[in-house]
């Protein structure tokens, strides 16, 4: 335990901070917006989270400061807060003790910043991007619980803790995703990711129970050293090392969006676009890739959970990319593209580099969160437009959205020197490093699609002549500097994040051996060669030959279909809700236990119970003689009988 006053107390405070603002915008938000201006709710929500991330930028320097070695300054343990003078128990029952104590250490800290302050800048987007919105004061409400609820996911010291902020930021998307609940598709997307993600939220509760019993503690540390006594799991081995990994792992793919619970994803859409830059980008969907890291020394002492786990996100990945190739909304577009690069993410889990995917998680929160409100941008500058057949040639009209995109554009694609040309390449070495051949080819494939659906993205809507038609009420204009400013921001991190030694500095926070990526030096050659040709292959695709993309859709038709059908996913739970779930709960359940049991069995006792009525009522004439004759019948039975007896 630190013996640290403010470092005890600061977390906290930053913690609890954008909470704070949520209290304030719920209680007085209308009063801030009338008194102040018509931005005032957004300025108020947007100073909680920038504070957040000053304490925690102040909290991580003054830990580094510290514990500084000869080598520099890093972190040789992790620490819990709150478990010293300040403990505070939380749940006390028996010998179990559950305290309200935060984890710091490198990798708490590089989530919590980077929810932080990619959240900063994503409540500035939308100071603009939601002026003239009635709600605004709600909606900001919102995102600060959003905030605290991840920051409490990011720094919870137990698995239990970690829980509640789990299901706290799944309460907020159903929320934000709903945001506009008027509109059928946002009320209909908001209920799908709420109950898709409590699919995983189940295993993850039973995987929780399974750690406790086979492990004896939820603290998030004590997991990982309480698993060295137990012997490693090879692979075909399920005992409790990997069943409790594989429930857990459930529940990450519910919240990250991997097969087969990835549909909620992409409709979450519907919400405001920084929300999907919320959603999409470092928040939410990178708890699942946070869980799996936070946990490594589990993961790594099971040979078939780390299988599994690399397996997933690598037709995860793949299946998405293919999935993106189709779309025509640009929304929908960069959806797709996040669910492939949560997959990217955990296939670096399942070969051991964990690092690497916090990495990419951290590379990734810069520039997809630069790509979608570069697309709300985008959709500003039209009035609502987001289909790209009906956009191009906006390079000139909105310039500065332009040349954002393309640093986003250029960085989600890997190339050099921007970050995801680092954190990508690093994932396909660890690939390499594992042995893992076959996971290599499908990840570079995937690197080669990305590029290619990026570059068309880019082409069809920044490129060519503009091809929707325009409003002279509502002519195409650049956005107002408070949605600039952060797209600026964005693109300088997207640009100069691959220089943070990420695996490094989180490696002591993991707690397992760091993966020892092969002398290749063809490789970065090799997947910069495949991102060029991706990008270079969509642009003459869909500037120059561009009926070969007709073409080719009506040669491969039935190709088309399945991807425009998303591979069925769609159509199988909509099969399996209707047909199973209400059809069977309406045959089953409803005619078969409730009418045909238990009314059958209260309706049968209260037929038998009128029966016997109607059989007694006979008995019952109002004739005094024919009670006087059966009380005289009775007299000479029990006499015979007292006789019989004698």
């Amino acid at each position: 335990m630190l013996q640290d006053p403010l470092l005890n107390v600061i977390p906290f405070a930053a913690l609890f901070l954008p909470l704070a603002g949520f209290a304030a915008l719920s209680l007085f938000g209308d009063a801030i917006q009338r008194e102040g201006n018509a931005r005032g709710a957004g300025v108020v929500a947007s100073a909680t989270c920038l504070g957040s991330f000053g304490l925690l930028v102040w909290s991580g320097a003054r830990l580094a400061g510290l514990l500084a070695d000869p080598d520099g300054l890093r972190f040789s343990q992790p620490y819990l807060l709150g478990e010293g003078a300040l403990r505070m128990d939380w749940i006390e029952a028996g010998s179990v003790r559950i305290p309200f104590s935060l984890l710091l250490d490198p990798l708490s800290l590089v989530m919590g910043l980077t929810v932080s302050g990619v959240g900063f800048l994503i409540h500035v987007y939308s100071i603009g991007y939601m002026a003239h919105d009635g709600e605004s004061v709600r909606y900001f409400s919102y995102l600060n619980l959003f905030t605290f609820f991840m920051l409490l996911l990011v720094l919870g010291g137990s698995l239990p803790l970690l829980f509640v902020g789990w299901e706290g930021v799944g309460l907020c998307s159903y929320l934000l995703i709903g945001f506009w609940y008027r509109k059928q598709s946002a009320s209909d997307a908001g209920k799908k990711a709420f109950v898709v993600n409590r699919i995983g939220d189940a295993a993850l509760i039973v995987g929780m129970i399974l750690a406790f019993h086979s492990f004896g503690t939820l603290d998030l540390v004590d997991l990982g050293t309480n698993v060295g006594s137990k012997p490693a799991e090879a692979m075909g081995a399920l005992g409790p090392i990997t069943l409790t990994c594989l429930l857990l792992f459930l529940g990450a793919c519910g919240k990250s969006a991997q097969l087969p619970l990835h549909v909620w994803l992409p409709d979450a859409m519907e919400g405001p676009t920084p929300v999907s830059a919320l959603i999409h980008a470092a928040t939410m969907v990178t708890g699942g890739v946070y869980l799996v890291a936070r946990l490594a020394p589990l993961y790594a002492s099971s040979e078939t959970a780390m299988a599994v786990v690399a397996i997933v996100g690598t037709l995860t990945a793949f299946v998405a990319a293919t999935i993106a190739l189709v779309q025509t909304d640009i929304k929908r577009v960069l959806a797709y593209s996040t669910v492939s690069q949560l997959g990217y993410m955990f296939l670096a889990c399942g070969v051991g580099a964990f690092g690497v995917a916090v990495f990419h998680l951290f590379t990734h929160a810069f520039f997809k969160a630069l790509l979608f409100l570069g697309s709300g941008s985008v959709i500003h500058a039209l009035s609502g437009e987001q289909d790209m057949r009906r956009m191009g040639g906006l390079r000139r009209r909105i310039p500065w959205t332009f040349w954002t995109f393309l640093v986003g554009t250029l960085a989600l694609a890997g190339v050099p020197p921007l970050a995801g040309f680092f954190s990508k390449d690093a994932i396909l070495a660890g690939a390499l490093a594992a042995h893992s051949e076959l996971l290599f080819g499908v990840g570079l494939a995937t690197a080669v699609l990305t590029a290619f659906y990026m570059g068309r993205l880019l082409v069809l809507t920044f490129f060519g002549e503009y091809r929707g038609h325009e409003d002279p009420a509502h002519p195409i204009h650049e956005s107002p500097p408070s949605m600039l400013a952060p797209l600026v921001a964005l693109a300088m991190g997207s640009a100069l994040a691959g220089a943070a030694s990420i695996p490094a500095f989180v490696g002591p926070a993991l707690r397992v051996p760091a993966v020892e990526h092969p002398h290749a030096p063809w490789l970065p050659w090799v997947a910069t060669a495949g991102a060029l040709l991706g990008l270079v292959a969509a642009a003459y695709l869909y500037s120059v030959y561009t009926d070969v993309p007709r073409r080719m859709g009506e040669r491969l038709r039935p190709v088309a279909r399945a991807l425009e059908a998303k591979y069925g996913f769609d159509l199988a739970y909509d099969w399996i809700a209707s047909r199973v779930i209400v059809a069977g709960s309406e045959r089953a359940l409803w005619r078969g236990i409730d009418v045909g049991l238990i009314d059958g069995l209260v309706n049968g006792i209260g037929r038998g119970a009128a029966s016997l009525a109607r059989g007694a009522r006979g008995a019952q004439t109002g004739l005094l003689r024919g009670y006087a004759l059966v009380t005289l019948g009775g007299a000479v039975a029990l006499l015979a009988y007292l006789l019989w007896l004698r």
